[in-house]
């Protein structure tokens, strides 16, 4: 499907595009709705995923201790952080969502079986700081050179949202929480994103 549309219709597979699109359906800016959202629920999510990381097992830990060993950047690094522990706390698995690979690496090799997924590209001896950041829709990079995950997660969900295109079952609660949540669409959700959001508003 996304082939087909990319092929027809190539200008909607640009940044821009997504945005406009995005407006157009919902008059919400794509960007500055997600990174006022951003600002709110950062500090809350952390908050959340600190009270209980004993429950998530090690891969909140890693979350929250990478974030922990940050000395610079730290807001964005918050963000980051926050947008990782989401889908470990709606008990999502992110073991094909989250890509990484280095400079060196062929994408093609990593991507190779990713329907939805944001790839995060290293420097050989940097696994911790991405130099580019790209978007990924079955099994092709629809959007790269994007600054940081946030962006990227934005862009994604913009387009997935605009194309009308189902949210991927390993990661449905997460993107549900996106939806409802950051950006307040539709009037119905799971009752795991209602309890969320709950938690959220205490």
């Amino acid at each position: 499907m996304v082939s087909e549309v990319q092929e027809r219709w190539p200008a909607l597979f640009s940044c821009e595009q997504i945005s406009q699109e995005f407006c157009r359906i919902t008059s919400k800016d794509l960007l500055e709705s997600f990174r006022g959202s951003l600002d709110i629920y950062v500090p809350r999510l952390l908050r959340l995923y600190r009270a209980r990381k004993g429950a998530f097992g090690q891969k909140m830990e890693d979350v929250l201790d990478a974030l922990d060993e940050k000395t610079s950047d730290i807001l964005t690094h918050r963000k980051t952080a926050a947008l990782r522990g989401l889908p470990i706390f709606v008990r999502d698995d992110t073991s094909k969502f989250f890509l990484q690979c280095s400079a060196s690496d062929t994408e093609e090799q990593v991507i190779r079986d990713a329907t939805v997924a944001i790839l995060s590209v290293h420097e050989d001896d940097d696994a911790l700081n991405a130099v580019n950041v790209a978007v990924v829709l079955e099994v092709a990079i629809i959007l790269q050179d994007l600054p940081d995950l946030c962006t990227a997660f934005a862009y994604l969900f913009g387009l997935l949202y605009t194309m009308n295109i189902d949210y991927p079952k390993e990661m449905f609660y997460t993107f549900e929480a996106v939806q409802c949540i950051f950006f307040d669409l539709g009037s119905r959700c799971s009752q795991r994103i209602r309890s969320l959001r709950t938690k959220l508003q205490l």
